[in-house]
């Protein structure tokens, strides 16, 4: 069995060049849409609150009761 030749400086270029890439793809651009995301929730919240209409998150959720059987 022959041992494998070693990687050419082409192909480690290549592998950096594209992992800058995907890098900068994931979290530039993943980050601005996942900030956009919160910032969206985060004013929806803030409008239901203002109406009055109770959140998930908000602490003034009573719990409800639920029935014991029999």
């Amino acid at each position: 069995m022959k041992p494998k030749p070693p990687v050419s400086r082409g192909r480690w270029a290549l592998w950096y060049a594209i992992l800058g890439v995907a890098l900068v793809v994931f979290y530039g651009v993943g980050s601005v849409i996942w900030f956009g995301l919160r910032t969206l929730a985060w004013i929806a919240e803030f409008r239901a609150r203002r109406r009055g209409v109770p959140t998930a998150s908000s602490a003034e959720v009573p719990m409800r009761e639920v029935d014991s059987p029999g």
